[in-house]
């Protein structure tokens, strides 16, 4: 039992070594393994100290890899590697008993369509957990990439280096206060709002209608931005201003506010991206095909 703790015990820290050059920061590394920032530079130190080498520079620049570190470092990812490889057959062998499923995404999917999967998905395997990381498109991309979820959702296209699989389109909606003269049409169109006060959903230039109205080459009049829809709802019901925001956070909203088409449908075009999905566990695999399924 001793060896085999051990045995355990140094796997972690070779993981360690690894994410922390995968990621550039004990930091980073520590959030992603649920870990303290201490316990990761410990584990590092041990690996040095038992093999005699340094494995990394640490200066104010960040971390680099010193040339011990540089050769031993491939060998350590491919030893993680099949370690993962080694978990996911003893999991696909013994069926989907326990595990946790770490999903990236954003706020109208975590209210609107993820209780409804994690609902029928909980009904067959009620001993996996789920842990969800709310996060705007950037983040959710950044999270699939250096592992700290197994899969996000995310507006599409997104990375060339991710697989996709398409969810659904969701459609734009014009938003108005309840007693708004535009409320009398039931399509508005972008010359509509064009001196009107406008709240824009958004997060560091990136956001849906950011894109719409730089591929439309339209101008209108923002007064204010931010990635919170509830809080434009809210300003949008206190005659703030108006908004496009997407159908799907619209649903089941106490705001007494207004919704109309545009004249010119546009939508965002929703999917499931995951980094590789041979490296995905059984758990992770299954919960995607419910998805498809869906």
């Amino acid at each position: 039992m001793e060896r085999v703790i051990q045995l355990d015990m140094n796997i972690q820290k070779y993981i360690s070594f690894v994410k922390v050059v995968e990621l550039g920061s004990f930091t980073k590394a520590a959030k992603v393994m649920s870990y303290s920032q201490s316990a990761i530079s410990r584990m590092i130190n041990d690996l040095e100290n038992e093999w005699g080498i340094i494995l990394l520079e640490r200066n104010r620049a960040g971390l680099r890899l010193t040339s011990d570190g540089l050769n031993i470092y491939p060998l350590a990812k491919q030893l993680c590697q099949q370690y993962e490889a080694v978990q996911r057959r003893l999991e696909e062998l013994s069926g989907i008993q326990t595990g946790v499923i770490r999903i990236g995404t954003f706020s109208s999917m975590a209210t609107h369509r993820l209780p409804d999967l994690l609902s029928e998905f909980k009904k067959k395997h009620p001993k996996i957990t789920f842990e969800l990381l709310l996060g705007d498109y950037d983040e959710i991309e950044t999270w699939i990439m250096n592992g700290r979820v197994d899969f996000g959702f995310l507006r599409l296209p997104t990375l060339p280096e991710l697989e996709v699989q398409f969810i659904e389109e969701d459609e734009l909606m014009v938003t108005l206060p309840r007693e708004h003269p535009l409320t009398k049409q039931k399509e508005i169109s972008f010359h509509d709002l064009e001196k009107l006060p406008f709240i824009l959903l958004e997060k560091e230039g990136n956001s849906d209608v950011t894109k719409l109205l730089t591929h439309l080459n339209v101008s209108l009049n923002i007064q204010a931005t931010t990635w919170d829809d509830y809080a434009i709802m809210a300003m949008v019901e206190k005659n703030l201003g108006v908004s496009i925001l997407p159908r799907l956070i619209l649903q089941r909203i106490s705001y007494k506010i207004s919704i109309r088409k545009l004249d010119v449908p546009a939508v965002r075009t929703i999917g499931l991206a995951y980094k590789d999905k041979r490296m995905l566990s059984l758990a992770s695999k299954t919960f995607i095909e419910l998805c498809k399924s869906l």
